[in-house]
Order: C-alpha cells, then structure tokens, then sequence
C-alpha cells in the first residue's frame, strides 16, 4: 500500500468514526423524546415540507419501501399523522402531519436543534 492509500483509509476510519460519533448523539437527543430515529425523520420531513405521499416518504428519508408502512402505522396509532387518499389517482395515498404531530415538532425541534448545535458548535 503506498502512502496515498493510507492517508485515504486513514482518512475514511476518521470521518466513519465521526459520522458514528454524531449520529450517536442525535439519536440519544431523539430517543429522549419518545421516538426512534425513523419516526422522527419522517414526522420531520411531513413538519419542513408538508404532506408526501407515501410512496415518496422512504427515499426522501433514506428508510427502505419495506419500512414505511411500518413507521406509518405507527406514528398514526401515536396520531402524529393521517393518512389521506388521493382524490386524482387511487394508487396514492398522502401523509400529513396532524396537529397533535404539529404542536409536538413545535416544542421539540427546537430543542433537537441546539442539541445538534452543541456537537457541531461546542
């Protein structure tokens, strides 16, 4: 292995180490609150951006197809979401956010977020 080699995996042990390191610490700020990582990115992406069809929802989120309807149900039993058919095409079916689910991200996200802040911005 030559020198550039090395530095390379040096390099790659550094940032996987650091990625673990953080995603760590965000998932202990999340699983405080009473979700795990899955259910709150999605409720965050149905808070930022507003309804998604579900279909949609894994990409966006980086959850695999076979996981979304799991979290969903889920989130929807917690009734932090509902479910909405499509009125043009019957094969979609959208997400939003409920106002439970709404008031919820309200008063956690900015607290997720100054947690985010303190292991980026020590």
């Amino acid at each position: 292995m030559n020198q550039s080699q090395a530095n390379s995996l040096k390099l790659f042990t550094v940032l996987t180490r650091a990625l673990q390191s953080v995603k760590a610490r965000a998932e202990a700020d999340i699983k405080k609150h009473g979700f795990n990582p899955t259910e709150f990115a999605v409720l965050e992406l149905l808070y930022s951006k507003g309804d998604q069809a579900v279909q949609k929802i894994g990409a966006k989120v980086l959850i695999a197809s076979s996981s979304i309807t799991y979290v969903v149900d889920k989130l929807e039993k917690k009734e932090m979401i509902a479910r909405r058919p499509c009125p043009t095409d019957r094969r979609v079916t959208f997400v939003s956010i409920t106002n439970k689910g709404r008031e919820w991200m309200d008063s956690i996200f900015p607290k997720h977020t100054e947690a985010l802040d303190s292991i980026f911005l020590p």
